[in-house]
């Protein structure tokens, strides 16, 4: 299942997936999870969009899964207990309880990685 979502604190659309994701998944504000964010990505040299920094970020703090050949609402569909932060090609989204929140629908992209929030 799919649900518009943009937390965005001025409601625009940006190419700020990864603090929307995130902050959908923590529970946290799109400004809190932004300063968090930039703040270590700036010690660390990089861009908090960086997919590498995404991924050493998530690995630090939640259980990845990894080789996961479905869509991303099979995954979110097979993981509807959980709240998920979900990677794809270009774009990360959060799943919680089996309901994809983003600003556009993605499920039918294919998922690369699997992070279980909770």
């Amino acid at each position: 299942m799919y649900k518009y979502y943009n937390n965005n604190a001025l409601g625009l659309f940006q190419n700020d997936c990864t603090v929307r994701a995130i902050s959908t998944a923590t529970n946290n504000t799109w400004d809190d999870t932004y300063e968090h964010l930039s703040n270590i990505a700036r010690l660390q040299g990089t861009m908090m969009d960086d997919s590498k920094f995404i991924q050493n970020y998530l690995d630090d703090r939640y259980i990845r899964i990894n080789n996961i050949p479905l869509t991303v609402g099979n995954v979110a569909g097979e993981f509807k207990d959980n709240i998920l932060l979900i990677t794809m090609k270009g774009h990360i989204t959060c799943s919680k309880y089996g309901i994809i929140y983003d600003s556009f629908d993605c499920r039918d992209r294919i998922a690369e990685y699997c992070w279980i929030v909770k």
